[in-house]
């Protein structure tokens, strides 16, 4: 089932994620809806807190990036083949010299800025099977994990722009909160509390 996805200034987006057990009510239709979900808005990432439910929760798959033709063949096979499920992540680590990369959000539709984020990360997860994974990723992979991280936290990357920046996209980030916007995929709009 294809959910609403929350808008820029919806309380949920700021709260910091609470932790899940293998028994949390229909997870695995839960984990279904969000994959499905994110591929009808066509993101490559998406958290629990985007849909309404503050859980340390978040689904990637990088597929899309692999057809960009300024990759290697060995990063299009890599982003083409990753699509995980993340739950009760924890960056342990975060190295290398941070770089700029334009960012945007399903949350906050056509609001795309340059975000700095370090190129490499180690993070303890487990999977939609509560299996334990501790794994170090880099380059477009580390990215996305560290966007959707974010939401968990209750951060979102406009959060990490300049205090120039932020009053340059002020009105069209009101905008979005109020629903004054077109997007292709159903979204709730915290000020008018409806659905579209």
């Amino acid at each position: 089932m294809i959910l609403p996805i929350v808008a820029y200034g919806d309380g949920v987006l700021k709260k910091v994620g609470t932790p899940i057990t293998k028994d949390y009510p229909n997870l695995d239709k839960l984990i279904e809806n969000m994959f499905e979900t994110m591929y009808n808005a066509l993101g490559v990432g998406l958290a629990a807190p985007q849909i309404g439910l503050p859980i340390r929760l978040f689904v990637i798959d990088t597929s899309p990036f692999s057809e960009d033709d300024d990759l290697t063949a060995e990063e299009q096979n890599t982003l083409k083949d990753f699509k995980r499920v993340f739950i009760n992540a924890k960056i342990t680590k975060e190295e290398g010299d941070e770089w700029a990369f334009n960012e945007g959000c399903l949350s906050i539709p056509d609001v795309r800025e340059d975000v700095f984020r370090h190129p490499k990360l180690n993070i303890e997860y487990v999977d939609e099977n509560f299996n334990k994974h501790i794994e170090e990723f880099d380059g477009l992979i580390a990215r996305v994990i560290q966007h959707e991280y974010d939401h968990i936290d209750g951060i979102l990357f406009t959060d990490r722009l300049s205090a120039f920046k932020k009053r340059l996209i002020k009105s069209r980030l009101t905008n979005i909160s109020k629903g004054k916007i077109d997007v292709d995929y159903r979204m709730r709009f915290p000020d008018q509390k409806k659905k579209r």
